[in-house]
Formats: structure tokens, C-alpha cells, sequence
């Protein structure tokens, strides 16, 4: 009777969510074939193109944050058919995220002159700066490309960010190729190869999304609304009070598992490499939870502008639901191949011994992450965003990163320890999360039914 209830909802929610899945896989199917590629040149390449990845990736989730901030905002006015408000919304995104794009910019390249003092070998920081400065064009055209994808599933579309990102990550699996190991005429770049290949990719999906909303009417009708002021000081307001939060909690969550690559790394470049081969399979199958996870922000926001409460709460639970039953089998899938993933990464078999002993916490590690990516995305939908962000800082600052140094480190586990303090770390975000919604959900409809 259970399950019968929430089909409708599971069906809503896989309706938007599958197209959200193969845009995340895309994106992650390049990582994956950026890690495979530059495995296969080296051990010290691997864990540089990791170690590099570990701190851009802080810019790139904080600017992923900030543009996540204007979703809820357009879900409710999209609800309520408020289209001056949602064409409003559209105008003033494009000039904070331009804006925050360059700020992130400079503040990573001051931050990559400080890669020497990060605890790592020589020959792993050789490579990681020929990746990372490289990498950092990438920012801006990545962020811009984002903000108009977070509009597009404001308003319900998620197909057209999912034909564009897959084509041109195709073309730059492509590059990959040519540029790493040098074809047709070109010299062999190495890790830097892999970098410039990111740069021109993201680079053409940003081109052909802003022709998309030039040409598509499903967007360009919005464009009426525009004030040509560019910023709207009470709009401002109302998105900055989401996409701040969100990007401070995206932050925290990601500065976590920075700092944890960081500590495995102090372990050698073994562990640092094994750690990216079983974090890249776990951000593969991750675009599962992202993918429904996106749906029930869109689905929850869209519910709460209609003002059906009920169906709302429904729509965040299926999303849960959902999203534990499909990284429950990924899981399952880590530990039956755990010793055969690792061969396609490196020849490497001391690096492969190691990361088949991380798959097996990927497993279950699977779990917890879908269920805090669950729940936090439908606070998202309900603009609760502060709250959130002092859970964030409790579970990944006060539990996951003490109890990974102490297994890791002070125990002597090594990257294995490490990885308990993140499994623990998201099961106790995953409970707060969860336990937020529940009430918060409640307080809704009881609230809206007297």
C-alpha cells in the first residue's frame, strides 16, 4: 500500500530526473575517461591530476552553489505563473554569476601558489600545476553554462542541458586522446592535454546554450521581461539569501573531502592514486542521486508554488526513496567488481590492492551520500538554507574530518581510515537532513490547513 501510494510520484520525479542523470554522466564519463587516460601515463600523473582536482573543485562547487541559489526562486514563481518574475530572475542570474565566475577566478589562482605547502611530493605538485593552471579558464564558461542550466530546471526543462553536455563531453573524450597522448600532429601534452581538452569543451557548452536561449522560445519569451538594468536590488536580495548559504554549505561539504584527499595523500602516492580511482567510480554512479536529486528540487518547488503541501512532502520522501534504491545497487555492483574496476584505471598493482579496499566503503558510502543529497535538495526547494548550512558544518567540519585524521592518521589506517570518517560524516548529515524536512514538511501542512 506503501509503495502504491508513491508510484505517481516516482514516475514524476524519474521524468525529470533521467535527463538530469545522463547530463551529470556525461560530465562525470569525462572524468572518468580524464582519469583512465592520464592512469595510464603514470602513477605521479593520477595522483597530481587528483590533488589538483581536490582544490579546484572548491571553487567550482562554491560557484555551482551560488547559481543552485536562484532554482527554488524560480520553481515557486514558475508554480504560481509569475513569468515577469521568472524572466526578472533570469536577467539578474546572468549578472551574478558573471560576477561570480571572475571573483572565483582570481581567488583559485592565488590559492594554487600554495600547492607546494600542501604536504605532497615534488613530482606529484610538477603535475598537478601543469593540470590546474590550465584548468582554471575553465571556471567561468563552466559556471555561466551552470546558471542557465539551473534556470532551464526551474522552469521544468531538463532535456536540453542533457543533449548538450553529452556532445560535447564526447568531443572531449576525443581531445582527450588527441592532446594527452598526441595525434594527428600534435605533440603528447600529458596532464596538460587533459586540462586544455575541459577548457574548449566547456567552452562550447556554454556557447550553445546561450544560442539555445536565444533561439528557443521556451526561453526567449522571458527576455520581454528584462529591465536592462541587469540587477534588480529586491530580487538581489531574495536570491543572495539562498545562493549564499548554498554555497557555503556546498563549500563545507567539498572542502571535506579536499582535505581528506590532502590527508591521504600524506600517505604516498599510492593512496593518493587508489583514493581517485574509487572516488571517480563514486562520483560516477553519485550522478544517480544528483540526477533525482535535482528532480525534487524541481518537483518540491514547483508543489509548494501550487500550494499542494501534501503532494510536495511526497514528491521529497519518492525522491529519497528513489535515490537509496539506485545507489543501493551501485553498491552492491563496488563490492562484486571491486578487484577488476581498479584495472582500468592502472597497472599499478599496489595502487589497485588499495583502491579495492576503498570500493568496499564506496558501498556503503553510496548510501548515506543519497540520502543527504536527497534530503538537502528538497530543503533546497523550500528555500531553507541556513539551517542546512550549520548541519553541513557540524557533520562534515565536526565529524567527518576529526574522525578521519583520527582512523586515518593518528591510528595509522591510512586512506582507508580516512574514508571511515566520510562514511560517518555523511550518515550523520544524511539523519539531519532527513529529520529537517520531516518536520519542516509537517509545520507546512499543518499550517496551511487550519
Amino acid at each position: 500500500m506503501f509503495i502504491k501510494e508513491y508510484i505517481p510520484y516516482y514516475k514524476r520525479n524519474l521524468k525529470v530526473a533521467v535527463p538530469v542523470m545522463f547530463t551529470q554522466a556525461g560530465q562525470i564519463t569525462v572524468n572518468l575517461a580524464d582519469n583512465i587516460m592520464v592512469g595510464h601515463l603514470g602513477t605521479a600523473e593520477l595522483a597530481g591530476v587528483s590533488f589538483a582536482n581536490s582544490i579546484f573543485i572548491l571553487g567550482m562547487v562554491f560557484g555551482i552553489g551560488f547559481t543552485q541559489g536562484l532554482t527554488p526562486h524560480i520553481g515557486h514563481s514558475y508554480g504560481r505563473g509569475n513569468e515577469a518574475r521568472v524572466g526578472s530572475l533570469l536577467e539578474n542570474s546572468l549578472t551574478l554569476n558573471f560576477a561570480i565566475a571572475l571573483i572565483l577566478t582570481f581567488v583559485m589562482y592565488g590559492v594554487g601558489f600554495f600547492m607546494d605547502s600542501m604536504g605532497q611530493t615534488p613530482d606529484v605538485v610538477v603535475q598537478a600545476k601543469l593540470y590546474y593552471n590550465t584548468l582554471l579558464f575553465s571556471l567561468l564558461p563552466f559556471i555561466m553554462f551552470f546558471g542557465l542550466r539551473q534556470f532551464s530546471e526551474g522552469i521544468g526543462i531538463t532535456k536540453y542541458a542533457m543533449y548538450i553536455t553529452l556532445i560535447a563531453n564526447g568531443f572531449n573524450i576525443l581531445l582527450n586522446w588527441i592532446l594527452i597522448y598526441g595525434h594527428f600532429g600534435f605533440n603528447p601534452m600529458g596532464v596538460k592535454g587533459a586540462a586544455i581538452a575541459t577548457l574548449v569543451s566547456r567552452g562550447l557548452m556554454l556557447i550553445s546554450f546561450m544560442i539555445l536561449f536565444l533561439k528557443h522560445s521556451s526561453y526567449n519569451h522571458y527576455f520581454k521581461y528584462f529591465s536592462r538594468k541587469f540587477i534588480n536590488k529586491e530580487l538581489l536580495k531574495d536570491v543572495l539569501k539562498t545562493s549564499i548559504p548554498l554555497s557555503f554549505q556546498n563549500l563545507v561539504e567539498i572542502t571535506a573531502f579536499s582535505l581528506s584527499a590532502i590527508m591521504v595523500g600524506w600517505s604516498g602516492k599510492v593512496s593518493l592514486a587508489a583514493h581517485q580511482v574509487a572516488m571517480s567510480m563514486s562520483s560516477f554512479s553519485f550522478m544517480l542521486a544528483l540526477g533525482v536529486g535535482a528532480a525534487s528540487t524541481i518537483r518540491v518547488s514547483h508543489q509548494y508554488g501550487f500550494a499542494d503541501y501534501k503532494a510536495m512532502r511526497k514528491e521529497g520522501f519518492a525522491a529519497v526513496h528513489l535515490s537509496v534504491a539506485l545507489m543501493s545497487i551501485s553498491g552492491i555492483l563496488y563490492i562484486l567488481f571491486r578487484n577488476y574496476i581498479p584495472i582500468v584505471y592502472t597497472q599499478d598493482i599496489l595502487v589497485r590492492e588499495m583502491a579495492a579496499k576503498l570500493l568496499i566503503i564506496a558501498a556503503l558510502f553510496q548510501v548515506f551520500d543519497a540520502m543527504q543529497l536527497s534530503g538537502l535538495a528538497a530543503l533546497r526547494a523550500l528555500a531553507d538554507v541556513k539551517i542546512p548550512l550549520i548541519m553541513s558544518i557540524v557533520s562534515y567540519y565536526f565529524v567527518c574530518l576529526p574522525l578521519g585524521y583520527l582512523c586515518g592518521v593518528a591510528l595509522g589506517f591510512g586512506a582507508v581510515g580516512v574514508w571511515i570518517g566520510l562514511l560517518l560524516g555523511l550518515l550523520f548529515a544524511a539523519f539531519l537532513f532527513l529529520w529537517r524536512f520531516n518536520k519542516i514538511s509537517k509545520k507546512i501542512i499543518l499550517d496551511n490547513s487550519k
